[in-house]
């Protein structure tokens, strides 16, 4: 997947691709408070990951693996309830995305890239427990995508 995951980002982005062509076919009808759940997921999802974009700051990188030079490990803000929260944000969009347009295709697809960030956060776990020795405490204390949950 490449020496800095770049694979991991690339697919991830054709995920979403797929999400958004998708959203046009394999449509169901759904009650208009099951859809507006939806908007609330993709507004939850937009929230949590702008915090995690926003407090990462400087060490922010498209690639899973830590930046080499002075990246520091955040654990405060979002960071002190989630490991990953700009993968949770997109996660919670796409999963909120298809169901406000109704598509079958884009849950389904929503939910593979629920699987992928599962393990492109594995992949990138490694590299932080290489970086950082105090991360598996952290990682001990925080859950991964969802707040005292998961």
């Amino acid at each position: 997947m490449g020496a800095r995951g770049e694979g991991w980002v690339i697919g991830q982005f054709v995920i979403g691709a797929g999400i958004l062509a998708a959203s046009f076919v394999t449509r169901v009808e759904l009650p208009l408070w099951v859809r507006l759940a939806g908007v609330v997921l993709m507004g939850l999802g937009a929230l949590i990951g702008g915090l995690g974009i926003l407090q990462l700051g400087r060490n922010l990188t498209p690639f899973p693996k830590p930046k080499a030079e002075a990246h520091t490990l955040v654990r405060t803000g979002i960071y002190g309830l989630l490991r990953h929260p700009i993968y949770s944000g997109l996660m919670f969009g796409a999963l909120g995305w298809a169901v406000w347009w109704e598509s079958l295709l884009s849950f389904g697809l929503a939910l593979v890239l629920c699987v992928w960030f599962e393990f492109k956060s594995r992949h990138e776990e490694a590299w932080l427990l290489e970086k950082y020795p105090d991360y598996a405490g952290y990682r001990a204390r925080v859950k991964k995508f969802i707040p005292f949950l998961y």
